[in-house]
């Protein structure tokens, strides 16, 4: 079965749709916003129907652009958003609890007894930002109604009438049993969880039913969260490389083979796929704030967006003292303390947009940095290679910054929509049967390689200044 396929990536700020054909590329493309809402607390949520909503608007764009049948649907989603839903109509029963927000940290509180447990069985820490405490959460205080899942069971739910999800993103939930890539009652019952109706976890290529939503009948063949569509998209299949996505934050991800490595880094230990019943796993480390963190610039009237911070910067050749760390919504991985707040330290009278925006570059990169070290590090080897992709990397002063203080080229992909491409090859995957994972796979080439320009002296001492700042701000907090 050969054609064009229809891949879908609902993420945290917009849905972006691309129809792939396997001869000529993308042929078709199309985007909806969805606007999440940050509350004071840490707290986000989204309306469900603005997600929904935005997959059929966009694959409808993507397929009037391109004029041609497609062979199947691939559908990629946020990974850690949850909702409740009444599974007999599909109607929401209540708001989405985007993957950033914090409100269950007083259920995570409750399980720091059984971290450990937690840990080596799921491969996560507890953290609300996993699916687990959110869903808890919603439990004790919103509803004990309906089903309550992760976003992409209720998007498949509503598309097709199918009650599953794959087991990439069931392995960010905090309930799925990571060697054997099922529920774990275990887990379950920890969370509280045990009466619930789960969905299948299924492998991330293969049939699941079919839509009409977008007009003609499409079969809806690959599913996958998103940060690990984008890895397969970057042709990280194996140990060794990495890549890391620029988006509302950053994610970096690295491959570790077919078995789980549970290190003490600080990094999450998760499914990267599962295909034909047998998975791969990867590490995975999250910046909360990256876009986001420019997009605050943006609002505060430093700069005007982000097409900005490569000409602000270049008006300063440092950052004049100035560093930031950009802990805006909480620090992640490795050090898992999303009750932080940011710090800007080192202004001046002298100080300018140009240095803060430079302070921001070298807080960003210094903490995927921080990412690549711990992956390195429960690896037992460097990193080869970093391969980046998302809107940020079109910021040329943030890929140099990033090299300079990685000390390591960085390669940025010349396919920048990766999730959609990922799970499009998912999909192509799962409707061609005897099909190779390289044969489904976009031809990768950088757009640019990114050489460090810096010594490893200068490295080695611009990020032990950041260190200092997030040493600092622990020191502060309360524990």
């Amino acid at each position: 079965m050969t054609g064009p396929v229809l891949a879908v990536d609902q993420g945290t700020s917009g849905t972006k749709a691309l129809v792939i054909c396997p001869e000529r590329g993308v042929i078709g493309t199309g985007f909806a916003a969805v606007r999440p809402r940050s509350l004071p607390g840490g707290l986000a949520e989204v309306d469900p129907a603005e997600l929904y909503d935005s997959v059929v608007e966009a694959g409808r764009q993507a397929l009037a652009e391109a004029r041609e049948p497609v062979v199947a649907l691939g559908l990629a989603n946020q990974g850690e958003t949850v909702l409740a839903w009444d599974p007999v109509t599909g109607r929401p029963l209540t708001e989405a609890l985007v993957w950033h927000d914090r409100r269950a940290e007083s259920a995570c509180a409750e399980l720091a007894v059984f971290e450990d447990e937690l840990r080596h069985l799921t491969g996560l820490p507890v953290d609300p930002y996993f699916a687990a405490p959110k869903m808890a959460w919603i439990r004790r205080n919103l509803t004990r109604e309906g089903v309550v899942t992760t976003s992409d069971a209720w998007l498949v739910h509503r598309l097709t009438g199918a009650y599953v999800t794959d087991a990439a993103t069931a392995g960010r939930t905090q309930l799925l049993d990571l060697d054997r890539t099922e529920w774990s009652a275990r887990a379950l019952d920890l969370y509280g969880l045990s009466g619930e109706r789960l969905p299948e976890v299924v492998d991330n290529a293969g049939p699941v039913g079919t839509t009409t939503a977008f007009g003609p009948e499409i079969p809806l063949t690959g599913l996958a969260v998103d940060q690990q569509a984008a890895l397969l998209a970057q042709r990280i299949t194996e140990p060794g490389g990495a890549k890391c996505t620029y988006g509302t934050g950053a994610f970096l991800l690295a491959h570790t083979g077919d078995t789980p490595r549970r290190g003490d880094s600080g990094l999450v230990s998760c499914v990267a796929w599962r295909l034909a019943g047998h998975a791969g796993y990867c590490l995975d480390g999250q910046v909360y704030t990256a876009a986001s963190a420019v997009r605050w610039l943006t609002d505060l009237g430093v700069i005007k967006g982000a097409a900005d911070l490569d000409a602000v910067g270049a008006a300063v050749p440092d950052s004049g003292g100035v560093t930031f760390v950009p802990a805006l919504a909480g620090l992640a991985a490795p050090w898992w303390r999303g009750d932080l707040r940011g710090s800007l330290t080192g202004l001046g009278l002298d100080t300018g947009p140009g240095h803060l925006v430079r302070a921001l570059c070298e807080g960003i990169a210094a903490q995927v940095v921080e990412l690549a070290d711990a992956a390195a590090k429960d690896l037992g080897a460097p990193l080869d290679t970093l391969r980046v992709d998302g809107g940020l990397t079109r910021s040329t002063l943030l890929m140099q910054t990033q090299a300079d203080l990685l000390q390591r080229p960085v390669e940025v992909s010349a396919l920048p929509d990766a999730t959609a491409l990922g799970v499009g090859a998912l999909a192509r995957l799962g409707a061609e049967p005897g099909l190779t994972v390289e044969a489904a796979l976009p031809d990768w080439k950088p757009a640019a390689v990114y050489e460090p320009r810096i010594s490893a002296e200068e490295a080695a001492e611009r990020l032990a200044v950041f260190r200092r700042e997030v040493t600092a701000l622990l020191d502060r907090a309360p524990a």
